[in-house]
């Protein structure tokens, strides 16, 4: 008797129909489970993992160069704008306070004259140390309120450098309202730069240099560029050391190109009027100077 199966065989019943059709939200469910197989149904590769960062000796040093870089930045702009507003801001003020020495000084009648020359215009006596300040430059063209302290000498560390005064006398020249030259120097950068806009000037502007006695007016001729061994133009006839000198020469020396000293930039002026402070300053100086008593 042949073995018959039965069809109703639990195994065979528990088996899964190869044929049976399959519905498509069944497919996606079933992608959906199934790892590395997209939604439509091709399978991924698996992603490999990132290395990790690692720190090396360029990297290192490349950050190290560019903060570096940024601090160096920031040191100069302090340095070379901001300090320069606020030294330029103190020596401001110090010229201020020297216009009101000055004209203490008038009237207790200590004005440093030391003897008149042909036209009655007093000269100033020479300070009687280097670093001492005894007039102070009124240049309009630098700013309305522009006035700046004189002191003897050109030292870096006493005058040139120093936050209150920035402006310096070659000690071997001459003394305002004296025949012959009349020479400073300052900075054209940092320290204040009292001679930042030296650049600037135009033929004809008026510069005035105060003292006890009253005001100097002179009036700009022109510039010059010269090499920094070129000391002739601190000469009473610049840059003529053979010729007797017949003008009252204001001579103003900085250097240049800015940020540099390749060079000398110089500015000649002219005396053209002395004005007594009995009689009170100039006109053009009436919103600048000091008033009487204050």
């Amino acid at each position: 008797m042949n073995d018959v199966h039965d069809s109703t065989d639990p195994a065979a019943a528990e088996a899964p129909d190869a044929a049976a059709p399959v519905s498509r939200r069944e497919a996606r469910e079933s992608a959906r489970r199934t790892p590395g197989v997209s939604k439509k149904g091709a399978a991924r590769a698996p992603r490999e993992p990132r290395p990790a960062a690692r720190l090396t000796v360029v990297g290192v040093l490349g950050e190290l160069l560019i903060t570096a870089g940024v601090i160096v930045m920031l040191f100069l702009g302090w340095y070379i704008w901001l300090d320069d507003i606020v030294t330029g801001t103190q020596q401001q003020a110090a010229g201020v306070e020297v216009q009101q020495e000055l004209q203490s000084e008038w009237e207790r009648g200590e004005a440093q004259t030391e003897r008149p020359v042909d036209n009655g215009e007093p000269i100033v006596a020479e300070p009687a140390a280097a670093g001492q300040v005894f007039a102070t430059l009124i240049v309009p063209r630098f700013g309305a309120d522009y006035v700046r302290p004189i002191a003897g000498g050109v030292d870096m560390r006493t005058v040139l450098n120093n936050r209150q005064i920035g402006i310096g006398h070659y000690l071997n020249t001459q003394m305002p309202g004296e025949i012959g030259n009349f020479a400073i120097a300052a900075h054209r950068t940092t320290y204040g730069a009292p001679f930042a806009e030296i650049a600037e000037l135009r033929l004809g502007d008026l510069i005035y240099v105060e003292t006890a006695d009253g005001w100097y007016e002179y009036s700009f001729r022109g510039l010059e560029y010269v090499w920094p061994s070129y000391v002739s133009v601190l000469e009473p006839v610049p840059r003529e050391p053979d010729i007797a000198p017949t003008e009252r020469v204001l001579t103003m020396t900085s250097c240049n190109p800015k940020f540099s000293s390749a060079e000398r930039i110089i500015a000649y002026a002219v005396m053209e009027n002395w004005y007594p402070r009995a009689g009170g300053p100039p006109a053009e100086l009436s919103g600048v100077v000091v008033a009487a008593g204050n």
